[in-house]
């Protein structure tokens, strides 16, 4: 398969929108975090502040495992670019696939974190609701999802 100086340069575009998108997701865990922090220091700090603590740490470190292996494959990008022009083809398909395999890494580890972030958003929501064992749809069968006004 033949690379052309082209190739890698389609990856720019992408991975810099991933990238913004990383750190807007670092910045609203930042915030959250702060958040949080504040609540604990003023003594409301209940079991469910201190999972959320702790959930935090977990997807802050996901994060920045994100936008580590988006810079990574930013890098081997630019990398691959240089040795097209220097005309290393061996390298350059290594160096490339490399960056495919770091992107994708990252978009792996994205979706850990999105899932993760799920679950912190139900134990939010947990000691909103009362609590019942039923899920979903054993809510569905006995009809207690119906809206109120």
């Amino acid at each position: 398969m033949e690379i052309s100086f082209n190739t890698p340069a389609l990856l720019f575009p992408a991975i810099s929108l991933l990238l913004l998108a990383y750190t807007n997701r670092f910045l609203a865990l930042a915030s959250l975090v702060r958040k949080l922090h504040d609540e604990y220091e003023k003594g409301k700090g209940n079991h469910v502040v201190i999972k959320q603590i702790h959930s935090l740490r977990y997807r802050l470190r996901l994060v920045r495992y994100m936008q580590t292996l988006g810079v990574f494959s930013f890098v081997c990008s630019v990398l691959t670019m240089y040795s097209i022009y220097s005309e290393w083809v061996e390298v350059s398909r290594y160096v490339f696939a490399t960056a495919l395999l770091s992107l994708l890494i990252s978009l792996v580890i994205s979706l850990i974190e999105i899932t993760q972030s799920t679950k912190a958003l139900e134990l939010e929501l947990s000691d909103i609701e009362e609590p019942e064992k039923s899920g979903f749809f054993s809510g569905l069968i006995s009809g207690n999802n119906e809206k109120k006004d």
